[in-house]
């Protein structure tokens, strides 16, 4: 409920002193049931009630004017649409009320301010045109009154509710009070009740058509019960509000009281109340959630109390100080961009097209739905194919901030998850100083070199990343010097490994493993063009119109001198022939230089590879497989010898367990279809057998040189040499089928390295060959091998070797 003075356009500020009517017009006569009208656009008046009003439009200023001139009852109506400035009678109600001027007030402003007391119902029969104001010929509205037992209760029961709705305001006249309590009439009661209740004007003009006594009665009274819950309510906040102020102002005087005290006493120190006072600010600012900040405030407390001279004291400053500093609501003020970030993922990395698709998918999701969780990616590649500035370029094509977590050889859990605050010189973990580092709560995180975590008797750190990584768990993450959750699930993770192998198999099944494959010699060209060159040259002071290393030059160096999956030894190579360049620019030697092929050797030495490829297979019982290793693709030679013996198979390489029985299938195989192939069934027996895999110092492994093993002893026996542009790969079975084997796009991209024209691949691997980059596929033939006969037609040649003959003969 509330004091209502509202008005067709404003608020009346105050109720002048009567003065007399302006001049106006001789009257123009009206009929008895014709009445002025003024139309309202936010009051409702109602019988019996005295309403201030102010008038400012023209016909409703000359409609107060007629009325207060004749001494006769005015229509106040309320208007359908307030926004109408100028009403016509189909904009106004129906029912409105006649009301008797009380007061006529003309301000030194020209406002017109009336206090009009509702007098009766009307309903409009008809507007009557013509007059200078607004007039309607009306019919009055007779209300009946009759005290009924269902009337009486009802008035009862609302005339409970007014006083009680007066008694929860805070500031109710007490004259309203006792005029209420005084009323004995039900249609009056409900009348003023409505028109002082903070209802909208359709509500109470609602009520003013509502004829029937018991039916307004209702109506006015569950408005009412309405209104008590909502003063109730506002009771009980302004009680409880109350109260804290109370109580804060309690612990202030104790305070000051505290702050007296320790004045007293010689205690007090400025400079230590003004460092909690900043403190405290802090808390308040850091938008941490309510249950840290509790936590935050009962330690600044601890704080308060402890002399400064304390061991505590600074552990627990510390402490404060990385809770204040830590991001909790401050995220990247980023907006996603799909074609900016292809265009930054483009220009940062030639080629890698799965991993700048999979980026570009994770943000037109995270476009879509800004509230999903951020993947975890793992990027698994030999060294230097980019995987970690993969992930400063992901950081730039997002807009967050980057930070790096280096984990090669943490084997303390404590790093991942902090030390205890019992510890002397304890801080949080890697991954919250990291984040705290970045500033904001939605980094880009990446976790380097996963594959190579340790472990000691401090725990296991592979272990305490699972929360880390778990999508599940990490938004309640808990830091063990923090003390208190952090959330993580807004921090997109990536981590980098050379291999998965020695990655705990619950760690991997929480991330997307993303595989970078070594380069191509024509991908290495373009990358040593668009980056590497530029680098070096920036590196070493020089500029382009100094030093010009055509793309001749620039394979080979690739060709010649770097056999690598990745970059780096080729960006050191670039630099030392940038460095040679600068020596000789620097002594005023050359001005520009200009590096061919043939200047290589000068520069770098002598080329550190080359093909001999043809020299080793050359000779029966020698075969050129491929292996994967976790720097990438390589070939490696299987050389197979046999002299006077039992029949024994001697093996040298430092071969693995798998290897090893790959061998000695490949004899088995061998010796159950010596009648195929051809071979004197009485020799095997008359001979050892003696298989030898070169770089003896490296260890080998796995079971894809089955087919190399196989073939290679079969021209052992037959005397008939392997082509020497032809490499192979693929496990074998006793029933001489070849089995799929991994890393196809590893060993086929070595084999293009190395110089070699045709590659024997298992049937089954046919679905990896879209893997395969396609300038590779195209310099390279391939043989799909279902069965090992037809790796022995595809890679052997078809007559015995002359020295083999000889032997045979002799």
């Amino acid at each position: 409920m509330k004091d209502v003075r509202m008005t067709d356009e404003h608020a009346a500020e105050a109720t002048p002193a009567p003065q007399t009517p302006p001049a106006s017009p001789p009257a123009s006569g009206l009929p008895e049931d014709v009445i002025p009208v003024i139309p309202v656009r936010n009051l409702v008046q109602f019988p019996g009630v005295v309403l201030p009003v102010t008038v400012g439009r023209a016909r409703s200023v000359a409609a107060a004017q007629e009325a207060a001139r004749t001494e006769r009852p005015v229509g106040i109506l309320l208007q359908r649409d307030e926004a109408v400035e100028d009403p016509t009678g189909a904009d106004m109600h129906r029912v409105g009320t006649t009301a008797s001027i009380l007061r006529y007030v003309t301000t030194p402003d020209g406002s017109h301010h009336l206090v009009c007391q509702g007098q009766q119902r009307f309903r409009i029969v008809e507007w009557v045109p013509g007059h200078p104001f607004m007039a309607a010929r009306v019919e009055m509205v007779e209300e009946s009154d009759t005290a009924t037992p269902e009337v009486m209760a009802r008035f009862l029961n609302l005339r409970n509710e007014a006083v009680e709705a007066l008694q929860l305001l805070p500031q109710a006249p007490q004259e309203l009070l006792a005029a209420v309590q005084a009323l004995e009439s039900p249609g009056e009661l409900a009348d003023m009740t409505a028109s002082y209740m903070d209802l909208k004007p359709a509500e109470k003009q609602e009520v003013l058509e509502t004829i029937d006594l018991p039916e307004r009665l209702d109506k006015v009274g569950g408005l009412l019960a309405r209104r008590i819950e909502v003063l109730r309510l506002s009771r009980d906040l302004r009680e409880r509000t109350r109260e804290a102020m109370d109580e804060r102002q309690r612990e202030y005087l104790l305070r000051e009281q505290l702050r007296a005290i320790q004045k007293e006493l010689g205690e007090a120190d400025e400079g230590r109340q003004a460092e909690i006072g900043e403190l405290q600010d802090a808390i308040a600012k850091a938008g941490m959630p309510l249950d840290v900040r509790e936590h935050a405030e009962k330690e600044l407390r601890r704080l308060e109390r402890m002399p400064e001279a304390a061991a505590e004291y600074s552990m627990v400053r510390s402490y404060l100080d990385w809770l204040i500093e830590m991001p909790w609501d401050r995220r990247s003020e980023s907006r996603i961009d799909i074609a900016e970030a292809r265009r930054i993922l483009d220009e940062d990395h030639y080629g890698l097209e799965k991993v700048k698709r999979r980026i570009l998918e994770f943000l037109a999701v995270r476009k879509l739905n800004p509230e999903g969780r951020s993947p975890i990616l793992c990027f698994v590649g030999p060294p230097g194919v980019g995987k970690t500035s993969l992930g400063q370029s992901i950081a730039r094509a997002t807009g967050r901030a980057f930070a790096r977590v280096s984990l090669g050889g943490v084997h303390d859990e404590s790093e991942i998850r902090g030390h205890r605050r019992t510890y002397v010189g304890a801080l949080p973990g890697n991954i919250v100083q990291a984040i705290r580092k970045a500033g904001t709560r939605d980094c880009v995180l990446m976790l380097d070199e996963m594959d190579k975590l340790g472990q000691g008797f401090h725990g296991d750190p592979s272990a305490a990343l699972l929360e880390v990584l778990d999508p599940e768990q990490n938004a309640t993450f808990r830091d063990h010097y923090l003390g208190v959750p952090f959330d993580l699930s807004k921090v997109m993770f990536i981590a980098t490994a050379n291999m998965l192998d020695t990655i705990p198999g619950p760690l991997r099944d929480r991330m997307e493993v993303i595989e970078l494959s070594g380069y191509t010699e024509d991908e290495k060209l373009e990358i040593a063009k668009r980056y590497l060159l530029a680098r070096q040259l920036a590196a070493n002071g020089l500029t382009a119109d100094q030093l010009e290393i055509p793309d001749d030059t620039l394979r080979a160096i690739i060709r010649d001198h770097t056999r690598e999956a990745g970059n780096r030894q080729l960006e050191r190579l670039i630099g030392a022939v940038g460095r040679y360049a600068a020596v000789r620019i620097a002594e005023g030697e050359v001005e520009r230089m200009r590096v061919e092929p043939a200047d290589l050797t000068a520069i770098l030495g002598p080329p550190r590879f080359e093909n001999d490829v043809a020299m080793r297979t050359s000779v029966p019982g020698v075969a050129t497989g491929l292996a994967w290793t976790p720097v990438g693709g390589d070939i490696l030679f299987i050389e197979a010898s046999r002299f006077s013996g039992s029949g024994r198979l001697i093996l040298t390489g430092q071969l693995g367990e798998v290897m090893k029985e790959s061998a000695q299938a490949a004899l088995s195989l061998v010796k159950s279809r010596v009648k195929d192939l051809g071979l004197d069934p009485e020799g095997l027996d008359r001979f050892d057998i003696h298989i030898h895999v070169p770089a003896g110092a490296i260890p080998k492994d796995g079971p894809s040189a089955g087919v190399a093993i196989f073939t290679a002893l079969v021209s052992l026996l037959s005397g008939r040499c392997i082509r020497s542009d032809t490499a192979m790969t693929g496990e074998i079975s006793l029933r001489g089928l070849v089995l799929p084997v991994g890393g196809i796009r590893e060993k086929v991209v070595a084999a293009q390295r190395a110089g070699l024209k045709t590659v024997m691949l298992p049937a089954r691997n046919r679905k990896d060959f879209d893997d395969i980059p396609a300038a590779v596929r195209e310099r390279l033939s391939f043989v799909w091998l279902e069965r090992v006969d037809d790796a022995v037609r595809a890679a052997l040649v078809s007559e015995p070797s002359v020295e083999a003959a000889e032997r045979k003969a002799g």
